[in-house]
Parts: C-alpha cells; structure tokens; sequence
C-alpha cells in the first residue's frame, strides 16, 4: 500500500486514508496480553495475517479505571491481567516492545475503555502511539459511576494534549466509541448521533482525523440505512476532517458455537464491505467463553477478509428515518451550547439523549426499545428525545422476560443455523 507524505503524517492516519483511497477493508482484532513477549507475538502475528491489518494493544481492567497500584501488585505477584498495563510498563518499555513492528505498513491503535484517560493518553504519547479511541459518553456511561461532567473534562484534557501532536508534525487519530453504546439494544439512530457528537467533540479540540464507530446490531438493512446516515451526516457536519467509518463485529451476547461466532463475523465483514466502511473491528470463536489466543484473533482476522472479498455493494434500503431521527437528536443537543462538551451534559441532564437500559446515574432512563418481528431494534419509549413517539402497538412491550430474550436474539440465531459441510474429497 503506497502512502503519499504529507506535510503532518501519522502512522494510523496516513494507513487508513491509504486504504480509504484503495477501498481495501482494514481488519482489526480488539488483542491485548499483559506479558510484553506475548504482546509482541501477537502483534507480530497480527501483522502476518492473511488481511489488510492494524495492530491493538487493549489496556487491563485496572489501567482502564485508573487504579495503578492494582496492576503494580499483580505485576509483582506474578497475578496475570487481562490486557496491556502501559502505564506501569512505562514509555521506554512499550517503546523496546514496539521496536520493529510499529511502523507506515503497520501502526497500533491503544483501545482502553476509560472515563478518566489522562494517564493513559499521556503514556501512548510518549510511547510513540498516535492512535487511540473512545469518548466523554460512550467512555462514561456504560463503564461506571463516573459523572459525566467529570468524564467530559477529563476526555477534553485528553483531547487537547493528543490535539498538540500536530504541533510537531504529527496527524494523531481518534476513534469515537459512540456507535457502540452498551453493545446492543440502543436504537441506531442514537448510535450514530453519539458517534457524530463524539466525531465534532474532538475535532473542536483541534484533532482532524477521526474516525467514526458504528456497532453490528440485529438487522442488515437496518445497520446498511444507518451506516449511510452516518456517512451523510459526517460528510456534512465534519468539513476540513479526514473521517471513515469503522464497523463493530456484534458488541453483545456472542454465539458460543464455532460456527455461530465466525458466521456473525463473516456477516459482519460483508456488511463492512458493502457499504463501504473502511475499517472493522473482528471478534472470535472464543468470544463467549475467555480471552482468545492470538491464533484465534489472526483466525477471525483472516475469516473477515475472505468474507469481504467480492462482497457486493449493500443499499440502504428502504428509508425507515434513522438519518431523520440522528439528525434530530444532533440538532437538539448543538442547540444547547457552542460547546460540544457542555453540550452533552446538558443533553443527558434535559432526556434528549437517554440510552435504554443504562444505568448511569447521569442517564435518565425514560427509553427503551425492543426487537420487532422482523428483526428490528426500534424505540419501544422515547422519552423526553426530540424525535416522533412510537406508535401504540410497539409503545411498552418488552417485559423483563422480554428482554432477556432481546438480549440473546443474535447469539440464538446464528447457534442455530446449520454448521457448514466439510467437503468430500473425490
């Protein structure tokens, strides 16, 4: 892949708008291991895969909630963690890691899921790191307690240090996490809302390369109408920023059959493909049950790419109003201040931004949705949101029986479809 020089570059930055231009799906495992050898290894593998690929170093659970002391004691007894503790290792460290993998053919993104990433953006910086994602909401409210007017200014610090990367020449890159709120049952049009406030958020702070999440949820033609809404509302709202589109592999209950998980995978990657995302973030067979082995990652990686391999253009479909909605929920929530960020807040404070089922103190828990016949996940109660009620027959149905099954509905469908033939051999 040729990368022209320009005069800011990023590793990730200029790889992606590389594979953008060639519209060549980029696959991407969500790895993280808290032995530097094993980190090493995987992202060497990762390299070596059979796909177009970027690297992932996925931070632990105590990095993510700022608690360093823990991943000192658990460094020293030898007591395994379930990611990569760059802030304990230390920049010099990650760096001699790195050494000979990072790279223009290979740049690393850290994913860590933090309210609070002062520390966390500060190590990636120093380690030669210009890649990392998340957002004051989507960091906030499915993770904890945190407040969200403490997240938003902890993650607009965060944005303005990673912002001043460009003052030395580099293009830093940032993921929202806004498309992927709670995983599942979040209606699309709130997915793709977050996901463009979280995009405007950090292009006010100065970074101008973004890029914008969208989660797999229950509906095909419903993930391809949202996706486009995305793009539309991107294209029109982020002038002057280099943007794509990263698709999300299912976020919630997972198949626990072999052949369930890698088919929702290889879906996912043909959605990604025909509907032109640049990028997709992978999951594996071992999904439902522990952490995958970096031989599954690579597994999935390379399952995506042959899946999206001629895969043909996906239309929108029939205009169900998702772009109407999301562009409804964003008009509302920029009304209320030129600041992005005091913005949300106040969004979150009045109702007209509420995700179902989340429990967030700063949430105020007036929606909900539910899955329809058809497969569609749609608002069953909106709210105080900006945008039309529901009509009756679809107003409060989802009992709590109800919702579990909401819940398990794709890992159902695909456990039950019907394992693939090994081929005779004549």
């Amino acid at each position: 892949m040729t990368i022209r020089p320009n005069a800011r570059t990023g590793r990730f930055h200029d790889f992606m708008v590389a594979a953008r231009r060639d519209r060549r799906l980029v696959v991407q495992p969500r790895m993280g291991f808290d032995h530097p050898a094993v980190m090493r290894s995987g992202l060497i593998a990762t390299r070596g895969a059979r796909a177009t690929t970027v690297g992932t170093l996925t931070l632990d659970s105590f990095t993510r909630v700022g608690d360093f002391a823990a991943v000192d004691r658990a460094l020293d007894a030898g007591t395994r963690l379930n990611g990569y503790p760059i802030v304990n290792y230390g920049p010099a460290f990650t760096r001699a890691m790195l050494d000979g993998v990072l790279g223009a053919d290979f740049p690393i993104q850290v994913r860590h899921g933090s309210s609070l990433p002062g520390r966390i953006f500060e190590a990636l910086i120093a380690s030669g790191i210009d890649a990392s994602e998340g957002g004051p909401v989507s960091y906030c409210l499915p993770y904890g307690r945190t407040p969200l007017r403490r997240t938003v200014a902890a993650w607009r610090a965060a944005g303005r240090g990673f912002a001043a990367l460009r003052e030395q020449g580099v293009e830093p890159h940032i993921e929202t996490f806004g498309g992927c709120m709670l995983g599942q049952l979040c209606p699309p049009a709130m997915l793709v809302a977050i996901s463009v406030l979280e995009g405007l958020f950090f292009a006010r702070l100065g970074i101008a390369s973004v890029s914008l999440s969208y989660a797999q949820q229950t509906h095909p033609g419903q993930d391809a109408e949202a996706i486009a809404a995305l793009g539309s509302l991107a294209a029109e709202l982020l002038p002057g920023v280099e943007w794509h589109i990263v698709l999300y592999t299912y976020m919630g209950m997972y198949p626990e059959t072999r052949h369930g998980a890698l088919g929702l995978v290889a879906d996912a990657a043909r959605l990604a493909a025909g509907t032109g995302c640049s990028r997709l973030i992978v999951k594996t067979a071992a999904e439902a049950d522990r952490i995958p082995t970096i031989a599954e990652n690579v597994e999935a990686l390379e399952v995506a790419a042959r899946a999206a391999e001629g895969a043909p253009p996906i239309p929108s479909g029939t205009d169900t109003g998702i772009l109407d909605q999301a562009r409804r929920l964003v008009d509302a929530v920029l009304g209320l201040s030129g600041d992005v960020g005091a913005a949300l807040i106040e969004a979150f404070a009045k109702g007209y931004l509420d995700i179902p089922y989340c429990l967030h103190p700063d949430n105020a828990g007036d929606t909900a949705s539910l899955i329809t016949g058809d497969g569609r996940l749609e608002w069953s109660r909106t709210g105080a949101l900006p945008i039309p009620r529901p009509g009756p027959a679809r107003r409060d149905r989802l009992t709590s029986r109800g919702l579990l099954d909401a819940l398990s509905h794709v890992k159902r469908r695909y456990d039950a479809r019907i394992p693939p033939q090994p081929k005779e051999i004549p």
